[in-house]
């Protein structure tokens, strides 16, 4: 083998991703990853060490770039392929997974749950200055009790005359308590109903949740209804049960599929570089063997991913993708995600703790993205349901 050194490719050219993408979808790309370079990047270690984010400041910029909402069609939105929504995840979690919560709630769950499930009046008040982040949206379904059984929640909304009133808790609720409004799930004597709640409505509270280790640059909240009265036209009225919340989780699986391979191919990046210039033994570390086996096999897993990944983007642009099939791309690529992120550390060995490096920030946040929006074990489930044709969730 030759001892000369050759010019280094990004571990994605190896896999020839470029010729899997259009041209529009690139440039999107291209957009959101300077949009991050240029406005997320610099300040991510002073928000993930002061555990805030200014998403007021941030909402506006990113809907001037038609982020928010962008898969959706009309009403303001870009109406991009979901495709190109989801390698701007991909660019937005691989500056932060907060960041990346902050589009994915705004859009794929509180909007989404609007334009897919509400009336026409309720769609035309919200979506529009949402979309330009002028409106911020999040999204109660998450219970004290009932993460993974959402079926079981305890929030209530009784008739009183025409009007509703909502008692209950929610909980783990990004962008809670910077809201405008809240997308509500609660039981009713018709099944499960969602509720378009305005956050200014008496009995409504949102206390922020802090001394988090993971997710610091993300706003986290508890959502307290205490006996919030909503007029008769606040309900979603094109959906009844589980499938209303479960059609919008949906959605946002999908962005995290996207978003965790942003994540793993940050850490690698940051990685390789590091290597490159860090010598032990009076050579560069990235010449030796055992990193060498680490950055293949890393590689190896991101470009797996990141295949994934345009796959089902492809399947859902053709209104062809199931389910279980985003199950698939949520658990692999979340788990290979966080398995990278650790081995990158092993790279950097002391510096990697630091907030210098991407990579222990990233590790942290990937811990919550693993288990919100469902769980690596609901997802085996659903995986398993699929091949089995047995529910074995009880």
């Amino acid at each position: 083998m030759t001892s000369r050194t050759t010019p280094p490719l990004a571990p994605l050219e190896l896999f020839a991703v470029d010729r899997l993408i259009g041209e529009e979808e690139r440039d999107i790309q291209a957009t959101v990853r300077a949009l991050v370079a240029e406005r997320v990047r610099p300040h991510l270690a002073e928000w993930f060490e002061a555990g805030h984010v200014p998403v007021r400041e941030l909402a506006p910029e990113l809907g001037r770039l038609g982020l928010l909402g962008m898969h959706l069609q009309g009403y303001g939105c870009a109406g991009t392929s979901a495709t190109a929504y989801g390698l701007a995840c991909l660019e937005l979690e691989a500056g932060d997974s907060g960041v990346r919560s902050l589009v994915s709630v705004q859009g794929s769950l509180a909007m989404f749950a609007i334009w897919r499930w509400g009336s026409e009046e309720q769609k035309q008040q919200w979506l529009p200055r949402m979309a330009a982040g002028e409106a911020i949206g999040c999204f109660g379904l998450t219970e004290p009790d009932f993460g993974s059984d959402p079926g079981g929640m305890r929030t209530r909304a009784v008739r009183d005359g025409d009007d509703w009133v909502l008692t209950g808790t929610k909980m783990w609720i990004t962008n809670g308590s910077v809201s405008d409004v809240a997308v509500v799930w609660a039981q009713t004597d018709e099944g499960i109903r969602g509720f378009v709640v305005p956050t200014d409505t008496p009995g409504f509270s949102a206390p922020e949740i802090g001394r988090k280790l993971s997710l610091r640059a993300s706003i986290t909240s508890e959502l307290v209804l205490d006996g919030v009265r909503l007029p008769a036209d606040a309900v979603l009225p094109e959906v009844r049960g589980l499938k209303g919340p479960l059609s919008c989780l949906n959605e946002a699986r999908f962005g995290i599929v996207f978003g965790a391979v942003g994540a793993a191919r940050d850490c690698l990046e940051a990685s390789i570089a590091y290597a490159q210039e860090r010598d032990i033994f009076e050579r560069p570390l990235a010449g030796y063997q055992l990193t060498q086996a680490k950055l293949a096999d890393m590689t190896l897993e991101l470009g797996k991913a990141m295949l994934l990944a345009l796959h089902l983007g492809r399947l859902k642009d053709e209104d062809a993708l199931r389910p279980e099939q985003i199950s698939l791309g949520k658990l692999n690529n979340v788990r290979e995600a966080i398995a990278i992120a650790r081995e990158c550390r092993t790279i950097l060995g002391a510096a990697g703790i630091t907030l210098e490096h991407p990579v222990m920030r990233h590790a942290n946040n990937l811990e919550s993205v693993l288990t919100y929006e469902g769980t690596s074990e609901v997802h085996q489930l659903i995986i398993g349901q699929a091949l089995t044709g047995r529910p074995a969730f009880r």
